[in-house]
């Protein structure tokens, strides 16, 4: 049994230190053609980077005076969004030390310099942080990086306390279906997948434009396996809701044909 443990942890490193290293040498590229942007943006006390929808769902959950987290946060847009909400203590984790290096300088341009950005993998946060916040987010992308869905899980409701809520909004797992063409996306893939994609072909999703990249390895996670994996950490699902729009860029067209599937997703669980 022990033999078994190690033999997974060990391979879901393998995949952990993979994205790492392919994201790490995507930041440079995100730099180049967004973080001027969002230093622009960050310099008005008005900006905002969350959607009508989500921040209307936060704010519905409730914002003021609490404290928050973000798990992959990237370059911790959405973080500083919600402080500009009236979190109080706000941390933000990401294994890519270049985008947390870029989070950081956008927390110095909007004034927030007391959000705190952490280097780490997310399957090793710190036992320090447990039962500590009283929200959790997760955004568009991530479910999808994870090659352990449970572990995952598990992660998320250490980090918050009693009473306190995980909030995901993320690409809808029928979407990892589709394949994008020249003549418009199509399916391709089985719902039940159990290999992982393997990509090389870059992780500019600003532009599309396909780069020669480290390789990189997502996941296909059904609506139960991400439903079980909450149940089995003490989640209450107080929220569900089924996105027609695009949220992710990926396989965008497909919000414009009649058999619109669902696109998106978004989950509020309360730890119970």
């Amino acid at each position: 049994m022990a033999r078994k443990k190690k033999k997974k942890i060990s391979r879901r490193r393998f995949y952990t230190n993979a994205n790492r290293e392919a994201w790490d040498e995507a930041a440079p590229i995100h730099r180049q053609i967004n973080h001027q942007r969002m230093l622009d943006g960050f310099a008005d006390p008005e900006f905002s980077t969350l959607d009508p929808h989500m921040k209307e769902l936060l704010l519905q959950i409730g914002v003021q005076g609490k404290s928050a987290v973000q798990i992959c946060c990237n370059n911790g847009r959405e973080l500083l969004s919600l402080k500009r909400l009236g979190a109080t203590t706000c941390v933000g984790f990401d294994m890519s030390e270049p985008f947390i290096g870029q989070a950081r300088e956008l927390a110095r341009v909007a004034g927030h310099t007391d959000v705190e950005f952490t280097v780490t993998d997310v399957y090793d946060i710190p036992s320090y942080h447990a039962d500590t916040f009283d929200l959790a987010m997760v955004t568009v992308g991530v479910i999808s990086w994870m090659p352990d869905l449970a572990g995952f899980f598990d992660v998320a409701a250490g980090l918050v306390r009693r009473g306190g809520h995980f909030i995901v909004n993320d690409i809808h797992p029928v979407l990892m279906m589709f394949e994008e063409g020249d003549e418009g996306s199509y399916l391709a893939y089985s719902y039940f997948r159990e290999e992982p994609w393997e990509e090389t072909t870059g992780l500019d999703y600003y532009t599309g434009e396909d780069y020669d990249s480290k390789p990189n390895y997502s996941f296909q996670h059904t609506m139960s396996d991400i439903l079980k994996a909450a149940i089995a950490v003490g989640f209450r699902l107080t929220h569900i809701e089924e996105h027609p729009q695009d949220v992710s860029g990926l396989c965008a067209d497909l919000a414009d044909t009649e058999a619109n599937p669902p696109l998106g997703v978004t989950f509020v669980w309360e730890k119970a």
